[in-house]
Formats: structure tokens, sequence, C-alpha cells
């Protein structure tokens, strides 16, 4: 049975969040192979099968959003992917991962609150489920730079569910 796409309005701002949260989740994608295979090469196998993990799970993101795109009656399209973030140490990779997946948190954040003053319910509900992983995902990294260089602020205070830019 061939999947049926179906003609709803969009806003062009939830379009625009989508095309963004596609980019990023293919950017996260590449950055994360491009790290495993790095540490692959450092002799690091465990952060190597980490950062393989991560790859997959972003990979599984991204293809949510294609798919609710589809749903959508839109094209999927990914129009900035981004270089892969390298670096000298698994702490320095480490720090980039921070960074992006705080932009990836921050972009969510405002398309879940966008989505809900527009009244797009899907829109909304698939920005808020990837902004719970997204948020997850940043309190590993910030407890993996924690094991490497001793304890420091988190970023994502237990129980808060969405980032404050």
């Amino acid at each position: 049975m061939k999947p049926t796409l179906r003609q709803a309005p969009l806003h062009p701002r939830t379009l625009g969040y989508l095309g963004r949260a596609l980019s990023l989740e293919l950017s996260a994608v590449q950055q994360y192979l491009t790290q495993g295979t790095l540490a692959d090469a450092w002799g690091l196998t465990e952060a190597a099968a980490r950062f393989r993990a991560e790859t997959v799970e972003e990979l599984r993101h991204a293809e949510r959003i294609v798919q609710h795109m589809l749903s959508l009656g839109v094209a999927p399209n990914a129009s900035a992917l981004r270089p892969a973030a390298v670096a000298r140490s698994l702490r320095d990779l480490l720090l980039q991962d921070a960074r992006l997946e705080s932009e990836i948190v921050g972009l969510y954040a405002q398309a879940s609150d966008f989505c809900q003053r527009v009244g797009d319910q899907g829109s909304g509900a698939l920005f808020e489920s990837l902004l719970a992983d997204e948020v997850h995902h940043a309190r590993e990294i910030d407890d993996w730079l924690a094991e490497l260089e001793g304890p420091r602020q988190p970023r994502w205070p237990a129980g808060e569910a969405r980032a404050h830019f």
C-alpha cells in the first residue's frame, strides 16, 4: 500500500522549522559518523561505539522529520548541511557536540512554541518529542564531559525540559 500524502495548510514558518531541523539532524549524523571514525583511529573503541550509536539516533530523528514532511505533502529539503566538527581530543569533540546539541534544542523549543501558537498540533508534537530526545542527549554529553574533566555546572538541570537562550 502506498503512503498517502495529504495537502494541509502549512504555515511557511513551520515549513522553515522543518527544513532547518532536517538540515541540523543530517549535520549531526555526519558529525557523529566522522567523530566515530576519528575515535576509532585514536584507539578509543568505547567512544567510537557511542558516537556510532548517536549517528543512528540522529538518523532516526531525520527519518521522523522526513516522514512528517511527506505526510504534509511537502518534499523534504535539507538545504544547509554543515561540515563535520573535528578536533584533536575527545574532550574537544564533545564540546563541539554540546554546541550543536544546544542549537538543536533551541530550534526545537522555538518550533514547538510556534506550532502551539498557530494550532499545528501535529508538527508541535513532533518538535516536542524531538526536543525531549535532544535535551536527554545534551545531558548525556555533559555527563560524558564530566567523566573526562570532573564535575561542572550542568547546562540541563534535572526536570527542566527547555533551555532558555
